[in-house]
């Protein structure tokens, strides 16, 4: 069975390819004080579909390049773009 992921996409600036970050909470070992993290993952997107902000679903897959080990499973939700000035 193949690991899947939901995260935020961070960037979508590349033909095909997203980064995707997952936002993990753990305990600091020996502190004990509950700290963020990050995981950041190279997506394959095929249609490119998904934009910068989206919240996606991402699985294993094999290597596609050096760094694009996951490829994009569908987009979870996606964010309305309004107006920038």
């Amino acid at each position: 069975m193949k690991k899947t992921l939901i995260g935020t996409v961070a960037s979508a600036g590349l033909a095909k390819t997203l980064r995707v970050e997952i936002d993990r909470k753990m305990k600091h070992a020996k502190y004990g004080k509950i700290i963020r993290g990050r995981t950041v993952c190279h997506v394959h997107d095929e249609s490119n579909v998904a934009r910068k902000g989206d919240v996606v679903e991402i699985e294993e897959a094999p290597p596609a390049s050096r760094l694009k080990r996951w490829k994009l499973v569908r987009v979870v939700s996606s964010e309305v773009s309004g107006s920038a000035g």
